[in-house]
């Protein structure tokens, strides 16, 4: 016969020796502050006292109190052994106690001084609280790190990051890091010590301290640090020979708390766009929560972190879609770590065919959309404007028409910078979209609005990708030209503004996110070839068709308005009646289309029946049957 499975211990036989433990020591603690307070009382003199009167009150007395602490929940495993949740549980089951042993005191004929039962309470609690706190330190004291096991860093910051940093160094026997030092700039913390570890400075006094403590890295453990400071200090740090490491920016960390695994080296995105980025949790959640949610351009860097960041708001629905097989695999990967592909909820699809697009919306009645999906590249849209309309014009405009057919109560599209003063195709095309997206809310009860934003770090294509590739081939750096400036903002940074956005009231307008201040795109072809130990050389091409040496966020004629919050302004955007897109051939000459989509990105308003357009060389087929001509495209290969 096999061996018998063994039994399941029951939980409350498991915890109760230790809470037994727990109360036996209260309990002890409170029985000799009854004997301390009396002898004191009456001026350490062992005749005066009444000892088995004491003993009666003071057995009376931990009954009490044990009693009063179960209640409390102070026994029940509410709270971690010495936290500061379980003190305060402890102070008001003392509180209880006092007054209650003073009681049954009187009832059994006066045993005890009542200045000694009420002294009794508070030392009682003074002892108990300090049996904790010695527990603790000792509990802390195991799990340290061996001084010689691990890199000894300074920590920059003595906040709350870095507390966090410090504690989960410190309660880790096989942490990487010792924390030795801090530094801080804030005067008033010069005399701080966290968790023993104390305030050695402020940032300028960093060479120092890393040479009086022996350090192997800096951690820059501030959170909520924007990209300046985060390259001021790398900067005081370079000439030191030490590693740099940063903590997670708070859009990464979403609440929780720093772990030892999130610390990391500091990276091209840290230097570049990190920002702290605070938004309307409540009025998120409003339009989110349980809510159906479709995000279209699902599989790409923008839409998958959308994915990702409209998931922790616990949508009843996320309906992701993309015509990138891979791109939705590698979605559903990171969401449920499965990626098994089974899931209704991933859409094989095609913003171009209408058709595809009806039967996605009337099965998933969706409320809420995240148009992401686009054609970005500028310099392949300038060479084939044809697939600027095809996707970024017509795919976005029967987005918006099925969502009104559909009844979508608020639809979020995603613009670009280079819609702002257009002067290229790319930027033709997304100022188009956001024209269309002003009409179509012009034409619902609900909100539909669109969202400007620049450069996105760590987005496929972007000048971070390159120019590492172009690093890792040997080089060279391409740079167009010395003085491009370019506005950065991470893909999270960028993703947390869009989901607060589209909790904004708007009507006919675009949302510009705040991208702080634009960066020389040189110096950080300079710095990533420093990084890779200045041995790539740095090529200047020259600025392409289309390309402008400044980007900008707004045009000249959108005021930076700001009602709602301070990282995002709002632009009212002339409307654009669909029916003019039935002035646009994608089957004519390149420069014709080039000057039809200027035009319809650069005209005044056009409500119905007012559309007209320039002349073309393409024969005159522009203007033919608006809903014919549109549906036609919508299924072109």
């Amino acid at each position: 016969m096999g061996a018998r499975p063994a039994r399941r211990v029951p939980w409350w036989r498991a915890a109760l020796p230790g809470r037994a433990a727990r109360a036996g020591a209260d309990a002890l603690a409170l029985a000799t502050a009854l004997f301390v307070a009396t002898l004191l009382r009456h001026d350490g003199r062992l005749d005066h006292l009444d000892g088995a009167g004491l003993a009666a009150l003071g057995a009376v007395a931990a009954l009490a109190h044990t009693g009063a602490g179960v209640v409390s929940g102070l026994y029940t495993g509410r709270w971690s052994y010495g936290c500061f949740e379980e003190i305060l549980a402890l102070a008001k089951t003392a509180a209880v106690t006092t007054p209650a042993v003073l009681v049954l005191d009187t009832l059994l004929g006066r045993l005890a001084p009542r200045s000694a039962i009420i002294a009794a309470g508070l030392i009682g609690l003074v002892l108990a609280a300090g049996v904790r706190y010695a527990v603790r330190l000792l509990h802390d004291q195991r799990l340290r790190p061996h001084p010689e096991a691990g890199s000894r860093v300074v920590v920059m910051g003595a906040g709350e990051g870095a507390t966090q940093v410090i504690r989960a160094m410190l309660r880790s026997p096989s942490s990487p890091y010792v924390p030795v030092a801090l530094l801080d700039d804030d005067p008033t913390k010069r005399a701080l010590q966290i968790m023993g570890v104390p305030v050695a400075g402020d940032r300028h006094a960093m060479a120092e301290v890393v040479r009086r403590f022996r350090a192997d890295a800096v951690v820059i453990a501030i959170p909520s640090a924007g990209a300046d400071l985060i390259r001021s200090l790398t900067d005081l740090a370079a000439p030191l020979e030490v590693e740099v490491k940063v903590v997670p920016p708070v859009a990464e960390l979403f609440g929780r708390t720093v772990r030892v695994e999130d610390i990391r080296p500091v990276g091209h995105a840290d230097l570049l766009g990190r920002r702290e980025i605070t938004i309307d949790l409540a009025a998120v959640a409003g339009y989110l929560q349980g809510r159906r949610v479709l995000v279209t351009g699902a599989g790409g860097s923008i839409g998958a972190e959308l994915c990702r960041q409209v998931a922790r708001f616990h949508p009843a629905r996320l309906v992701m879609l993309d015509r990138d097989e891979s791109g939705l695999h590698a979605v559903q990967l990171s969401l449920d770590g499965r990626g098994l592909l089974d899931d209704r909820n991933l859409v094989v699809a095609d913003i171009r065919d209408q058709q595809r697009l009806d039967e996605v919306f009337a099965e998933h009645k969706p409320h809420v959309v995240f148009h992401a999906a686009a054609l970005k590249h500028l310099p392949l849209l300038q060479m084939h404007p044809a697939e600027a309309l095809k996707t970024n014009i017509l795919g976005t405009y029967q987005i918006l028409q099925t969502a009104l057919r559909h009844h979508v109560d608020r639809l979020v599209n995603i613009s670009t910078d280079k819609a702002a003063d257009p002067c290229s195709v790319l930027g033709y095309s997304k100022r188009i979209a956001e024209r269309l997206t002003a009409a179509a809310d012009a034409a619902t009860t609900g909100t539909y609005a669109s969202v400007r934003f620049g450069n996105v770090l760590g987005s496929r294509g972007s000048v971070l990708t390159a120019f590492t590739a172009q690093v890792e081939a040997g080089g060279p750096i391409t740079v167009t030209h010395p003085d491009v400036t370019r506005y950065f903002m991470t893909v999270q940074e960028a993703v947390r503004l869009v989901v607060q956005a589209g909790a904004v009231d708007s009507h006919g307008e675009v949302l510009v996110l705040d991208m702080g201040e634009p960066v020389r795109i040189a110096d950080v072809a300079r710095r990533i070839a420093a990084s890779a130990g200045g041995r790539v050389p740095i090529v200047y091409t020259g600025l392409r068709p289309g390309e402008k040496l400044a980007e900008v966020l707004l045009g000249p004629d959108e005021p930076d308005h700001r009602p709602h919050h301070p990282l995002i302004s709002q632009a009212p955007v002339p409307p654009l009646d669909g029916a003019v897109l039935s002035l646009l051939d994608p089957s004519a000459s390149r420069e014709d289309l080039i000057a039809v989509l200027r035009w319809l990105a650069e005209s005044p308003a056009l409500p119905p029946g007012r559309a007209g357009a320039p002349a073309t060389r393409s024969g005159g087929r522009a203007g033919r049957r608006h809903a014919e001509f549109t549906m036609r495209l919508g299924r072109h290969p």
